[in-house]
């Protein structure tokens, strides 16, 4: 679980995000949703610990960030894992050299350990086929699963996507957003998705954080949303035809 209380953050004299509060929950899809420019990437950056607030405070699992040590930090983005909006992967490597590679980084295991468990999630992912492909040997929808193995390789606590769907098509877009869910049941992880995908919240929002000019202007769920009368959440997902469509289903 993450909890966030009161967090500001500016860059210069203009302030990103005011005073958010939210609680993103252990074993749940958490999704960061808004238009561009309403924060969304810096609260993730905050989360990830690469943009300190100014105000505020991030406690993972009870433990302040503002109170670890050196040391609890180190171990903290140990239990991190990231999927990035290109994927992020190594040209030069094939499929398993690339979830391999945080095993090699952060751990001690031997050779045969590491090559074991990246063969595992490789085939969780569904990609046993493609171990010795390079990324640009598949397709983009694959690249994103790889990133993914990627990013649940070392067993993180904590699952952040940053716009995961970017790219794809959107049945390709159904399957990640499914495998990410799936994952995050499975291994218990407190995942946070970064995402524009109006598709992904109806898919997956189990709980959702709405973001306006750095506020938070909303939060509920996929259900949730086509039930509020809060205008800038309307304002926002009515711009979508696919909400247009699907509301009465949810009413």
């Amino acid at each position: 679980m993450i909890q966030i209380k009161s967090l500001y953050k500016s860059f210069d004299t203009v302030e990103i995000l005011k005073g958010v509060s939210t609680t993103f929950e252990k074993g749940k899809t958490n999704l960061i949703i808004g238009q561009s420019g309403s924060g969304k990437t810096v609260l993730l950056k905050c989360l990830l610990g690469l943009f300190l607030p100014e105000e505020g405070e991030i406690v993972y699992d009870n433990l302040s960030h503002r109170a670890m040590s050196a040391e609890d930090k180190t171990n903290l983005r140990r239990e991190m894992g990231m999927v990035f909006q290109g994927s992020a992967l190594f040209d030069s490597m094939t499929v398993l050299e690339n979830v391999m590679f945080p095993l090699q980084m952060f751990t001690t295991q031997n050779k045969a350990e590491i090559k074991e468990r990246a063969e595992a999630v490789i085939e969780r992912v569904k990609l046993e086929d493609a171990n010795q492909k390079l990324p640009s040997e598949i397709s983009g929808g694959m690249q994103k699963r790889v990133a993914i193995a990627r990013a649940i390789v070392m067993n993180p606590k904590y699952l952040f996507c940053d716009e995961p769907n970017s790219g794809l098509d959107p049945k390709t877009a159904i399957v990640i957003d499914n495998l990410i869910h799936e994952l995050t049941k499975e291994y218990e992880i407190t995942t946070v998705i970064n995402s524009h995908d109006l598709n992904s919240v109806m898919e997956i929002g189990e709980n959702i954080l709405f973001l306006k000019n750095g506020v938070k202007a909303w939060e509920g769920s996929n259900k949730d949303i086509f039930k509020t009368e809060n205008k800038a959440v309307t304002d926002f997902v009515y711009s979508s035809e696919l909400f247009k469509k699907v509301r009465t289903l949810y009413q």
